[in-house]
């Protein structure tokens, strides 16, 4: 991974491939690499980190060694992207539980909102070396 964060996403999420894309947008150095929840890489690192408790709905952020979670994870990718998006960290005034009460709401109906696909998220040939497992194997969730 070259000492990339690793951002582990639902890969049949039509929200979060956009996330993502916005993401890679605002990351010209290359700082962030992707794989989806789905992929069996995502897997070995939630295993790696003893992560038991999260289902495919969680945005994780793993940087430096640490893992990052919900909205813990959307504030720590904010920091390193281009432009002002890391003022947004003022949101840590608000406490996290709080903060992570509005992420599951908003997860919970995210597929209602945005929809969703059938197949993971395919990076173009310009990013395609920023994915880790590009092609996972990636199935509708009801």
């Amino acid at each position: 991974m070259n000492n990339r964060h690793l951002v582990i996403f639902d890969g049949v999420c039509n929200f979060c491939n956009g996330a993502v894309n916005f993401i890679i947008e605002r990351d010209p150095h290359g700082k962030f690499a992707f794989t989806p929840m789905q992929s069996e890489f995502a897997q070995e690192a939630l295993r790696k980190f003893g992560i038991t408790n999260v289902d495919v709905d969680t945005l994780l952020l793993v940087k430096n060694g640490k893992a990052f979670f919900r909205t813990n994870a959307a504030l720590e990718i904010a920091k390193d992207l281009t432009g002002c998006w890391y003022l947004l960290n003022v949101l840590k005034v608000m406490p996290r539980p709080m903060r992570d009460w509005f992420y599951r709401i908003f997860a919970r109906n995210r597929y209602m909102l945005f929809g969703r696909t059938t197949i993971c998220k395919v990076p173009t040939a310009d990013a395609q070396d920023r994915f880790i497992e590009p092609r996972a194997v990636c199935e509708k969730r009801p």
